[in-house]
């Protein structure tokens, strides 16, 4: 044989020679020199592929049924009763096929049939040389969860957390996809994945655009400002604020929030995109919350320059003219800096997709953001351990969470989550 054949697949031949090999007695050391494979290959072999072709009438295996003194009413504590070996089947070589005392042997029985374990083999459906190492059963059954969730919008992360009985991890679970081992059995593709890559801008380009220099509001609320106020106050509670909208002209526009310590996101529909409509949906928020609450977790708003968000004083003071909170802005063309926020517009999008009309997908009052807003933030997150933002919410600021349940934002279960423009279809 050749040195190389240690490294190779087994082939029928070679798994016929293994079963001469049981049926003559022969060791698995015996067995596995003669076709060149290690004894521990021939071992996982026959004891994977080996069938049980006659089962023990009896309730246990007991070597003293013949002499039993209780009519064979088996049981663990009986005085007499003594586990049965073989050291045929047991241990070497593993199987029954040519045991001389198959007639009279009334215990369970194994044989091993090179044809079958070359079926079996032939069944995986990509060896694990390619990183998969399912049969067509297990892949079916993976697809039969997955194909109805991703269908829904749901990320691998989010099923494997929600189903984590599939056993597999989610990289593995990319790498199925991307590698077409559920496009036959259940039409899964790479095309189901929602992944999307986001590139910073080159130096080069950004040099194109004229530096802003910073109006009056900017001062003392720049993200210089903000990182020392942070250094100096380390337990603030930050909520960043932004804005989504797909027509500038007519809207509808969105102003969102996200609660860093739970990672909700929360937003307000708009008709008007101006410093005033994003100063009353400040006031909005305060009034869902309540002062208490509002003054509790929103110690700082961190927004871009944008000109709506230009009423700073308005938006840190309440009517009666106290302060709530403190407005910071990000450097110019630097929203990674508010990049938890950043990130969950990705998931919006996903329901409110960009070059859509809002409006006719569906998007047409607070209730339908509502909707959308209950299904992002019922989404298992990573960073979270595999939480939802409201789960999280719910255990560790429980009376925000029920200031944003009271305003219509509800769990959804984790099957149920859909991230797809189809959410709002009535």
């Amino acid at each position: 044989m050749s040195a190389n054949n240690s490294f190779s697949h087994l082939t029928l031949d070679e798994r016929r020679i293994i079963l001469t090999g049981i049926t003559n007695g022969s060791s698995k050391t015996a067995i596995a020199q003669t076709i060149g494979k290690d004894k521990s290959t021939v071992g996982k072999e026959i004891k994977l592929h080996r069938s049980l072709t006659h089962k023990c009438k009896m309730p246990l295996e007991c070597n003293n049924y013949r002499k039993c003194p209780f009519g064979r009413q088996c049981t663990p504590d009986c005085p007499e009763y003594f586990p049965f070996k073989c050291s045929r089947r047991d241990r070497s070589p593993g199987a029954c096929n040519g045991c001389s005392n198959w007639s009279k042997c009334r215990f369970d029985k194994y044989t091993y049939s090179p044809e079958d374990a070359h079926s079996d083999y032939r069944s995986v459906l990509i060896d694990s040389r390619q990183g998969v190492n399912l049969t067509t059963s297990e892949a079916k059954a993976i697809a039969d969860t997955v194909a109805p969730l991703l269908k829904k919008g749901q990320s691998p992360y989010q099923i494997i957390t929600g189903h984590p009985e599939i056993g597999i991890s989610e990289k593995t679970l990319y790498n199925y996809i991307e590698g077409d081992v559920f496009h036959e059995i259940a039409g899964i593709t790479a095309m189901d994945l929602r992944r999307q890559v986001s590139r910073k801008m080159s130096k080069k380009k950004a040099k194109g655009y004229k530096k802003r220099a910073d109006r009056k509001y900017l001062l003392g609320r720049t993200y210089k400002d903000y990182k020392i106020y942070i250094d100096e106050n380390p337990n603030v509670f930050v909520t960043q604020m932004d804005t989504v909208y797909n027509n500038e002209t007519t809207g509808p526009f969105i102003q969102t929030f996200k609660f860093i310590n739970s990672g909700i996101i929360f937003a307000i529909l708009h008709n008007s995109k101006t410093s005033e409509s994003m100063k009353q949906g400040v006031d909005l928020l305060e009034s869902i919350l309540g002062t208490q609450v509002f003054r509790k977790y929103v110690h700082i708003l961190l927004t871009d320059r944008g000109g709506e968000f230009s009423a700073a004083d308005a938006m840190e003071n309440s009517a009666d003219n106290t302060r709530r909170t403190r407005v910071f802005y990000c450097d110019p063309m630097q929203s990674g800096q508010k990049g938890s926020l950043e990130n969950k517009h990705i998931e919006l999008r996903y329901i409110l997709p960009k070059n859509t009309d809002l409006r006719a997908l569906g998007l047409v009052d607070q209730d339908a953001l509502n909707t959308v807003l209950s299904h992002i933030n019922s989404a298992p997150v990573e960073k979270l351990g595999g939480k939802s933002p409201l789960d999280v919410a719910d255990f560790m600021y429980h009376d925000l969470f029920e200031k944003l349940e009271t305003f219509g934002l509800h769990k959804i279960e984790k099957d149920k989550v859909v991230l797809k423009p189809y959410l709002l279809k009535k």
